[in-house]
């Protein structure tokens, strides 16, 4: 019998490639440049130089992405029937029935403690942050998500927890420059997202979402403008207020351009509805964010210091 618009492929239907295909996708690598965020304080302490610290933030970069995909595969099986709704969410490995929630489940397990074991071998510390990571993904998944304004703040702490534990993985200070600016950047991007996600799902109920309802249009711009202010600033300071260089400030324009860059493609080519995906797709925002990276790592290692 001849696949209707709106069926869903069975699992049985399809062989074992397909199938270990389909345990990779669901694993949702793409999202796993969010984990990059670890990496930020072995950067900008300047420990880049310590091939050991290296090695640790690697290790806890692997660890965190364990982690995070096994919280992506818990929620895709738990919101299975609401993302079949949704025009993108349908085509997920889970909604679309090409894994099956049990395997899922399997999998699931097993990655976490794959993460939570790399977690443990980085130390007791840094095991904790983890713990507390997956924590705040859960309860997000669980009750969060279905609360306005509270959602968002949500997803910017798992972000936070990423700084953190970065930082906690090389044993260096933990900056509150590094978390200011993690934070707003990432409640700006949060924001972004439920925008997006709001005009997705115009004219079809908000059915993938209910707290969407709650959100309109004039008052995730008023967020927009509010945590791009807070973004701006908070990185304006750190650049001038660093203990290792004036010169960073040569990396603000980047900053300033990628974010007038994402609010452009969020307002205007109905993206941001999957942040690592924009990043990804758009080659001038990618871009961006690669030469920042190397600037900042060039400015850090070969500037001067400023003076005392």
């Amino acid at each position: 019998m001849p696949m209707t618009e709106n069926s869903q492929p069975s699992s049985t239907s399809r062989g074992p490639a397909d199938l270990v295909l389909a345990a990779f996708q669901a694993l949702r690598m793409k999202q796993w440049i969010k984990n990059l965020l670890v990496f930020a304080a072995l950067i900008f302490a300047i420990e880049f130089q310590d091939m050991e610290k290296v090695m640790r933030a690697c290790m806890a970069f692997a660890s965190f992405c364990m982690i995070s995909s096994a919280g992506y595969l818990f929620n895709d099986s738990r919101d299975r029937a609401a993302d079949a709704l949704h025009p993108k969410k349908c085509k997920r490995p889970i909604a679309s029935g090409r894994l099956p929630v049990g395997l899922a489940y399997v999998e699931m397990v097993t990655i976490l403690v794959i993460g939570f074991g790399i977690a443990w071998a980085l130390g007791a510390q840094f095991a904790l942050i983890a713990l507390l990571y997956f924590c705040t993904t859960m309860s997000y998944t669980f009750y969060f998500k279905h609360h306005v304004i509270v959602d968002v703040m949500f997803i910017s702490a798992g972000f936070l927890w990423r700084a953190a534990a970065g930082a906690v993985a090389i044993a260096v200070v933990i900056s509150p420059w590094l978390l200011t600016c993690t934070a707003f950047l990432t409640l700006f991007i949060g924001f972004n997202k439920r925008r997006s996600e709001l005009g997705t799902m115009a004219g079809k109920g908000n059915a993938t979402r209910k707290n969407l309802m709650h959100y309109t249009p004039d008052l995730l711009k008023e967020y927009q403008a509010i945590t791009t202010s807070g973004t701006i600033i908070s990185y304006a300071l750190y650049t001038v207020l660093s203990e290792h260089t004036d010169w960073l400030l040569l990396t603000l324009p980047y900053v300033l351009y990628g974010i007038f860059r994402y609010i452009f493609l969020v307002s205007s080519m109905d993206e941001g509805e999957e942040p690592a995906e924009t990043l990804i797709k758009d080659k001038p925002l990618l871009a961006t964010v690669i030469l920042y990276g190397i600037t900042a790592v060039a400015i850090l290692l070969w500037a001067p210091a400023p003076p005392q």
